[in-house]
């Protein structure tokens, strides 16, 4: 006889940002059921069913709050309605934000929290503050995810009692394997937001005097953001146009093209003044487990996956001499480039596949359920 399938309420602010890739390969990889809402941190829709709020649930929660009938709003009282509909058995929240919204409609209806952090959320100062340091998610919640150590401390510093917080790095798609780089040309690939934590200025000065001794050497960086225009102000300042390519949103396939030239993937991670900080990149062990080393930073979770002087080459924040020495240190030698690559994808296969990471999951579900039976 067939297992039955848990159901899973899995609550995420979108439903496919393409910075996003590992919220999207729980939703398909989980072996429950799960039912994905989405549409902000109280979500407004459900995947495959639509809108959850109508007009009349709108006209009909305003009338049973001036009798005070209720203590919810319109939109809580749909996805409190919704839940109940599809027999949910457990929420899984993306970010604490979203637990934060949530969590007294999992207490009102008896339905176990998962909660899941991945990086801002346990990090810039104000959301904290905003989420009473999230006080009550930590007491609700069954388990509550970190992505690395660094946010691990940090969650039991604001209060998360140690026993519930589980260490789960995201993974990588399979597919990234399979990758195998030839180190014949002298690419660094990039990708991520441009955003201040991400900082890409900072890759592209460090490149800037890279080009001085190595003139054919390329920097591909993916991605958009609010910092995208001023990266494309500094190539231009510096005269880099030829060197430096900013293709804007990659999908998979042009992504795993770049890596499969490439020499190494480079990323100049940095703590936000607002305190926004990394959870541990996706890309950062998508490029490990295709094959590349990786040249970043001391920051958050890249230490947990990248070794430094193994795997790849780690420098301090805002270190931009020390980067540009890391890259002209793979130019000047590649067989060091292919050797810490080949260590790279399998410290990822061996550490951080995306089926433990599934698997870490899995079980936690599991449990969670069982035990609210």
């Amino acid at each position: 006889m067939e297992q039955q399938r848990n159901r899973i309420a899995m609550v995420s602010p979108s439903q496919n940002a393409y910075s996003e890739t590992f919220i999207q390969a729980q939703k398909e990889g989980l072996k429950g059921e799960v039912f994905y809402y989405y549409g902000g941190h109280l979500p407004q829709y459900l995947e495959g069913r639509g809108l959850l709020n109508s007009n009349w649930n709108k006209v009909t929660t305003k009338l049973k709050q001036k009798l005070k009938l209720t203590q919810f709003s319109s939109g809580e009282l749909a996805f409190i309605q919704s839940l109940k509909k599809n027999k949910i058995q457990l929420t899984f929240a993306q970010y604490g934000i979203t637990a934060h919204k949530i969590v007294k409609i999992c207490k009102y209806l008896k339905i176990p929290l998962i909660t899941h952090f991945h990086g801002y959320d346990a990090s810039v100062n104000r959301v904290i503050e905003d989420c009473n340091n999230y006080k009550e998610v930590f007491d609700y919640s069954a388990y509550v995810i970190a992505v690395s150590h660094s946010m691990k401390n940090k969650l039991k510093e604001l209060g998360c009692p140690e026993k519930k917080i589980v260490y789960n790095t995201c993974g990588p798609n399979d597919s990234f394997f399979e990758i195998n780089p030839q180190f014949s040309e002298s690419i660094f690939v990039g990708l991520g937001r441009f955003v201040t934590k991400k900082a890409p200025y900072y890759t592209i000065l460090a490149f800037s005097q890279v080009v001085h001794k190595f003139p054919l050497a390329k920097l591909v960086i993916g991605g958009q953001g609010e910092l995208y225009e001023l990266c494309k102000n500094l190539v231009r300042y510096y005269q880099l146009e030829k060197n430096v390519i900013l293709p804007g949103v990659l999908c998979r396939e042009e992504f795993t093209a770049y890596l499969a030239k490439g020499l190494a993937f480079v990323q100049h991670s940095v703590t936000a003044d607002s305190g926004d900080q990394e959870g541990t990149p996706v890309a950062v062990l998508e490029a490990s487990a295709a094959g590349l080393p990786v040249i970043a930073t001391h920051h958050a979770g890249i230490p947990d996956v990248i070794l430094d002087g193994e795997t790849g080459l780690l420098v301090d924040e805002h270190d931009v001499e020390a980067m540009t020495q890391k890259m002209i240190q793979l130019l000047a030698n590649k067989k060091l480039a292919q050797l810490m690559g080949e260590k790279g994808k399998e410290r990822i296969r061996k550490y951080f596949s995306l089926e433990k990471h599934l698997e870490t999951l899995d079980q936690i579900i599991d449990k969670t359920v069982l035990e609210n039976e």
